[in-house]
């Protein structure tokens, strides 16, 4: 029988690691019991020691991260700091020195997460990052080893708060992209420099980390295509609805119909308003999984935030403090397949391509013969003339404008990008105004 408590060092105390501490501390005894064995907090290292930090131990505050971790009595270290250094030493610090380690590190994971499972491996330990991904969800571990049995095929999701927040008021209100950004930073959803949201990046890393575990195969953050929604206009959302869509930045990781590849990609997407994820709104997550004996899953709730994100944690923190008592270890990296990471432009899509081009005869011909040339189908067509300049009976002056929609059949994001490539070069086509995938169908 343990005597002595299972000890926890904390790294970071922000947002999160704050609500990790309050939990801890204010829920020891159900802890306790769903555990096994007292769990104690031993330390906490911050970079700004004279913060004041409501319901956290003073005494407890450190700002020798390194020290913290190298302590031959630490059971568990919950790593809350992010980025990569010194995170990646001090993780790897703590595995030598026989600690398992329980982080929400997406950006980390989705860089170098082999090395640090191969080092958790070497020393007897655990690695849980159920918190790097859609916060509160339950996602990697029900991906992990609830699915272990079953094929994933694909794994579609939104799993950033920030820009289904931003897209949500851009759908429901008619703002611009702007004014949402504007309003959710507002309101605490949007970092003062949301670039990591906004550009996908965050996005990325989580459908890297996603990916890996979906299809037992290493993806890195370098293998995801991504793209961010800055360039989302009113007029494509407008669009959108006109074909019963809305519009999502997704992230999509799928298996190839053969089998053989991967592949991994975050961008704007439109989908339709009858798929599970376009009622996701405000800055919820939600994850949709296909497996071939599971079916369709779906995975929903809050994707950020200290308390959400903690609860993740939390979990994590009981799984890794009950194997230390069975002294045991978890499931860790499955990697069997090495399946190799196709390019986008080999990714099977479609397309909704808005066009400026001149209001005369023959245009929809030039247009149609650029997409037969690419061997692109056109699924619809739709043309509308502007009001630029008109005569006595109302008909287009020389020089008028109309806007071109098409959207396509299915086709290598390749050839549609060739394809609007070779649009831009007509006399006829006068700008590409919007261009966005069509998934979800």
């Amino acid at each position: 029988m343990r005597t002595r408590p299972l000890k926890v060092a904390l790294l970071g105390c922000g947002v999160v690691g704050s609500e990790v501490a309050r939990i801890m501390t204010t829920h020891a005894d159900d802890l306790t019991a769903r555990i096994g064995a007292p769990v104690e907090l031993a330390g906490i290292a911050v970079r700004r020691p004279d913060r004041v930090r409501r319901g956290v131990p003073a005494e407890l505050i450190t700002t020798d991260a390194t020290a913290l971790v190298k302590r031959g009595d630490i059971d568990v270290v919950v790593e809350v700091i992010g980025g990569i250094e010194p995170v990646r030493t001090l993780i790897t610090t703590a595995f030598e020195h026989g600690a398992s380690v329980v982080s929400a590190n997406k950006a980390l994971l989705a860089a170098d997460g082999a090395t640090l499972h191969a080092a958790a491996v070497q020393h007897g330990v655990d690695l849980y990052y159920e918190a790097a991904v859609a916060g509160a969800i339950p996602l990697i571990r029900p991906l992990r080893e609830s699915l272990a049995g079953d094929k994933v095929n694909r794994v579609l999701g939104i799993v950033n708060g920030t820009t289904n927040f931003i897209l949500d008021r851009m759908d429901t209100t008619g703002a611009g992209y702007s004014e949402a950004l504007d309003e959710a930073t507002a309101l605490g959803y949007a970092e003062a420099d949301p670039t990591a949201d906004v550009e996908g990046f965050d996005a990325a890393a989580k459908a890297a980390i996603l990916a890996g575990i979906a299809f037992h195969t290493r993806v890195t953050i370098d293998d995801v295509h991504r793209e961010g929604l800055t360039e989302v206009t009113a007029a494509d959302i407008a669009s959108a609805k006109r074909m019963g869509c809305t519009v999502k930045l997704l992230a999509i990781c799928e298996r190839s119909a053969d089998g053989k590849s991967v592949t991994a990609r975050v961008h704007p997407a439109m989908i339709p308003l009858n798929h599970p994820l376009a009622s996701v709104r405000e800055a919820y997550n939600a994850v949709f999984v296909e497996a071939d004996a599971a079916g369709q899953l779906m995975f929903y709730g809050p994707g950020a935030g200290g308390a959400p994100t903690a609860s993740a944690v939390l979990g994590d923190l009981v799984a890794a403090c009950r194997n230390k008592l069975a002294n045991t270890t978890g499931v860790g990296e499955s990697a069997y397949t090495q399946l190799p990471v196709s390019p986008m432009g080999e990714v099977v899509t479609r397309y909704h391509i808005s066009l400026d081009v001149a209001d005369k005869p023959g245009v929809l011909a030039q247009v149609a013969t650029v997409f037969a040339e690419h061997q692109v189908s056109i699924d619809t067509v739709r043309q509308q003339s502007r009001d630029r300049g008109t005569g006595a009976e109302g008909a287009a002056v020389e020089g008028g404008e109309a806007s071109l929609v098409v959207v396509t059949h299915r086709a290598p994001d390749a050839a549609l990008s060739a394809t609007v490539a070779a649009l831009r070069k007509l006399d006829t086509v006068r700008g590409v105004a919007s261009i966005m995938r069509v998934e979800g169908e």
